[in-house]
């Protein structure tokens, strides 16, 4: 195995977790894809030999395309006749699941998430979805976002706020109607008092036994 398929083959144990980084940043199962294969480019080009941590490495590359394709898809937006983008659903299952395609095939039920992180900034979505979603560290997607570490913590922090705002309450319930939800207990049985009967003890007479 020369030093090009030992490269390939490092990278493809990375390409479930870099799916599941590009699917939550895009919402688009093919423009995922297509994040991930530019992130292969990108790691064929520059080699592995002088990359001490290969998976936060490739992490922060796909997230700067991912970032790059949503700038682009939010300059679409300024034109009125660009229709508004809906996320893609997962639907299919996965073949060879791993966890981090586990974790792919759960979005499948979160589409409400996805049209929520829609909403936000290319920006405040990247700082969410990597620190909230895959605990990268905030120094580690500040150079990404070009901003200072405490600036993507606000980034981060101001799209939680917006994500749970937007997040499906539970309706509150009156005590009235939780009364009248309750199951109805049986009435109590009656319990009828009889008069207790005495016992009585009847002492039979010892038999003695006959002198020899």
């Amino acid at each position: 195995m020369n030093d090009d398929d030992l490269l390939a083959d490092r990278f493809e144990q990375h390409r479930g977790q870099l799916r599941a980084v590009a699917y939550r940043m895009l919402g688009s199962v093919p423009e995922a894809e297509d994040a991930v294969q530019e992130t292969w480019l990108r790691l064929s080009r520059t080699g592995a030999d002088e990359i001490r941590n290969l998976g936060g490495w490739l992490t922060t590359v796909v997230g700067r395309v991912c970032l790059d394709l949503l700038r682009v898809r939010a300059a679409r937006r300024e034109d009125p006749i660009d229709e508004t983008f809906v996320p893609d659903p997962l639907i299919a299952p996965l073949t060879h699941l791993d966890p981090e395609e586990e974790l792919l095939k759960a979005d499948s039920v979160g589409l409400a998430l996805l049209v929520v992180l829609e909403t936000l900034e290319p920006a405040e979505r990247l700082a969410f979805v990597l620190h909230d979603l895959f605990a990268v560290p905030f120094d580690d997607i500040a150079p990404i976002v070009e901003r200072t570490s405490a600036t993507t913590r606000q980034l981060a922090s101001r799209a939680r706020r917006r994500v749970q705002a937007a997040s499906p309450r539970p309706t509150p319930t009156s005590p009235a109607s939780a009364r009248s939800s309750r199951p109805s207990s049986p009435p109590p049985a009656r319990v009828t008092s009889t008069p207790s009967s005495r016992s009585s003890t009847r002492t039979w007479p010892c038999a003695r036994t006959p002198a020899p």
